[in-house]
């Protein structure tokens, strides 16, 4: 079997699992802080509590989540299994997460806490095989873009059905009560993310095996993998990334709601126009690797970002077509360093294991993961207290000039400095395109020589045993 190249339907298939995860965790990424500020009923610096805390959490669950899956023996796989097992709990927690009971404000605050950390658990478990799956599907460094292009193509549209259909469906099923409606939303967009991950489970295939097979413990893992100085420097690379696109999304509704002064029907127009947008730049990112080094695509294209997002500030909120093209073109340009981050990963370790002799693929992308529940933290956390400090009210009929300054910078500057901040990080990296083009070659001969060493080593009781 060619361990290169991937068919339609398997690139499709393992879109289809982050689609599955996205449509769940999007609808955090997009309203979780609405939710639980004018939904729910929280105070925004609980909320910017609330979503921090968790990740002290996750700094425990995730490197041992990796380290699980690295060890899994089963005949799906190491990383496969644990989307069918998984699929169903996520699901689950995530409709209880957006669940308001009529309780007191105390017993809500831990309802709250204990609803989102049970969410995060399954996704770690579910997610960080996933990713670490993407790694093991094919040894070609274009076709692991393309791979993540397809990825990212699944996920727009899956964030475009949510976008489309969450807001609508939270009046439709709601009416007056929207707390309800967002219950009840979440439950068909959970059983569609579950079947998503089935369907993942079940045309995607991993190829790719460690060159040379090792059975150390967990913490000589641990210990290995921070050899890699790669590895370290996209840790810092996955968290600076994804801040300035969770920033703006955590801020959109803010946005569009105080500072447009648009309703809830334009909300799903204009955050499904920019989720097209980010389709569009998954689609290009392949387009322009395919002619330049990733790394320098990654490069610039987040110099444009941060620019273009600071720029955003001096715009007339009230032009709302202009707003709304901009935005859209804005999208576009975000979407394109997503696909290139997570073929990095895969190359960065392919760059581990010809370091270091080993192959760490579940702790290696459990990093990154928890890196970016990280960057998810920061970035709703900051729009929790700059909401706080900035003076939003929540129950109020308009907002003060220093609240909607302060959604306007969440929306546009901070982001910003974000991208340019992200773009600094790029230039640490050193697996270029060249450089993983000769990390491949090494890579096979070693499989090659550790191959051929096996069997011969197997022929002498081959032979004893017919003698026998």
């Amino acid at each position: 079997m060619d361990a290169t190249k991937l068919s339609v339907k398997e690139k499709i298939g393992y879109g289809m699992g982050d689609a599955g995860c996205n449509i769940i965790f999007g609808a955090i990424m997009l309203f979780v802080n609405y939710f639980y500020t004018d939904i729910f009923g929280l105070a925004p610096a609980l909320v910017g509590v609330l979503l921090l805390s968790v990740r002290v959490i996750d700094a425990v669950t995730d490197p041992i989540m990796g380290a699980l899956a690295d060890r899994t023996q089963s005949k799906y796989g190491r990383f496969r299994p644990w989307l069918l097992w998984i699929a169903f709990p996520y699901a689950l927690f995530s409709i209880l997460m957006f669940t308001t009971p009529e309780w007191s404000y105390n017993s809500k605050v831990i309802y709250a806490f204990v609803t989102y950390f049970l969410l995060s658990l399954t996704y770690t478990a579910i997610n960080i095989p996933y990713c670490s799956l993407g790694g093991v599907i094919t040894n070609d460094p274009k076709e692991r873009v393309a791979c993540q292009s397809y990825r990212f193509v699944m996920v727009g549209i899956a964030t475009l059905l949510l976008s489309l259909t969450l807001l609508p469906m939270v009046d439709w099923f709601g009416g007056g009560d929207k707390a309800k409606g967002y219950q009840l939303a979440m439950t068909v967009l959970a059983l569609i993310g579950m079947c998503m991950f089935l369907f993942c489970f079940a045309t995607v295939r991993e190829r790719i095996r460690p060159a040379v097979p090792t059975h150390d413990d967990m913490k000589k893992d641990m210990k290995d993998v921070w050899k890699n100085d790669q590895w370290v420097r996209i840790l810092l690379l996955t968290l600076c990334n994804v801040c300035p696109g969770f920033i703006r999304m955590a801020a959109t509704m803010y946005y569009v709601t105080w500072v447009m002064g648009q309703s809830t029907h334009f909300a799903t127009i204009f955050i499904s126009l920019g989720v097209v947008g980010m389709m569009i730049g998954s689609m290009l990112a392949k387009v322009l690797t395919d002619r330049w080094c990733k790394l320098k695509v990654f490069f610039w294209t987040n110099i444009v970002l941060a620019i273009f997002s600071c720029a955003f500030y001096f715009f007339d909120p009230k032009a709302t077509v202009m707003i709304v093209v901009l935005y859209f073109l804005l999208n576009i340009l975000h979407q394109i360093p997503s696909p290139l981050h997570w073929s990095l990963m895969a190359d960065v370790d392919d760059y581990g294991e010809w370091k270091t002799g080993k192959r760490i693929t579940g702790i290696s992308f459990s990093g990154n993961l928890f890196f970016l529940k990280v960057g998810l933290a920061i970035a709703g956390a900051m729009v929790g207290f700059l909401l706080s400090w900035y003076g939003y009210d929540a129950g109020a009929k308009t907002q003060s000039p220093s609240a909607i300054n302060g959604i306007i910078l969440l929306f546009s500057v901070i982001p910003g400095v974000g991208y340019l901040i992200t773009a600094g990080v790029v230039r640490l990296l050193k697996v270029d395109r060249e450089t993983m083009k000769r990390i491949q070659a090494d890579l096979e001969k070693r499989r090659i020589n550790y191959h051929e060493l096996s069997e011969n080593r197997e022929v002498p009781v081959s032979e004893q045993v017919r003698k026998a």
